[in-house]
């Protein structure tokens, strides 16, 4: 999700919520200790050298259980941060406690914000030698395709 989708969801909610990919609910007393971006420049194992930015919320709970941000401060803060770090339109990316800090991404399903499991991934998969998942077929439908005789046709 992007950035100016969250903000225009935000504007329309009287609260907000998330959710764990689980289905758990994030507590309500959540803290939004952290929006910025990061901008991550890597090269992949091909030899590829690539950039992505992302806008980085991170979302932490504590025992203050009397806390709850309201959409609106949500909005002050993220204006705050375009003006001051010049955060522009990117992908959102959501940072979370669990055993360690995840790395989430966001969607939105008509009642709550809804963190996301991101997967690592080869981006070179084509330089670095994994061979390609082979595609199963069935033998008597590789034959029907290439109009192979029969065996029960009579005509071998």
């Amino acid at each position: 999700m992007k950035l100016s989708e969250f903000k225009t969801i935000v504007g329309t909610l009287s609260e907000l919520s998330f959710q764990l990919p689980n289905g758990e609910s994030v507590p309500s007393h959540y803290h939004v200790t952290e929006v910025g971006y990061i901008t991550k420049r890597f090269i992949d194992c091909g030899g590829t050298q690539r950039e992505e930015t992302t806008v980085n919320f991170q979302l932490w709970y504590s025992d203050d259980i009397d806390h709850k941000l309201e959409p609106q401060k949500m909005l002050d803060i993220i204006h705050l941060s375009e003006e001051q770090l010049g955060i522009q339109d990117f992908d959102i990316e959501v940072e979370y406690q669990s055993e360690t800090i995840g790395k989430y991404g966001l969607e939105y399903n008509g009642s709550a914000f809804v963190l996301t499991s991101k997967m690592t991934d080869c981006l070179a998969q084509d330089k670095c030698g994994i061979p390609q998942e082979k595609q199963k077929i069935n033998l008597s439908d590789l034959m029907a395709k290439t109009n192979s005789c029969n065996p029960n046709s009579g005509c071998c």
